[in-house]
């Protein structure tokens, strides 16, 4: 299983920052992933052999995707994923941290 974590600093409360986030959610959201908030954290199920998280504190917002064997059969690339989910949260979060 491979883990991607992708921590992203900003400026924001820890409720503006989950709001900016939207937009990455609506990209997940195409792949099948989903996200279930509940308080800073959510909890991210997608296909088979996708799942995750999403911890967001004051300071930064953390992105841990699992992939399983079964995503890798499928020619997900973890490196390319890796690099679509910094570029995403570097986008939401821009113009925010000093």
């Amino acid at each position: 299983m491979a883990d991607i974590k992708v921590t992203e600093p900003h400026n924001l409360s820890p409720a503006d920052a989950i709001k900016r986030i939207a937009g990455f959610e609506e990209m997940m959201s195409k792949y099948g992933v989903k996200a279930k908030w509940t308080g800073n954290s959510a909890e991210l199920k997608g296909p088979p052999g996708v799942g995750g998280t999403i911890d967001v504190t004051s300071k930064d917002a953390t992105v841990v995707v699992k992939l399983g064997l079964i995503a890798k059969a499928l020619g997900i690339d973890s490196a390319k994923l890796e690099g679509s989910i910094r570029k995403r949260l570097r986008a939401a979060f821009d113009g925010t941290t000093t």
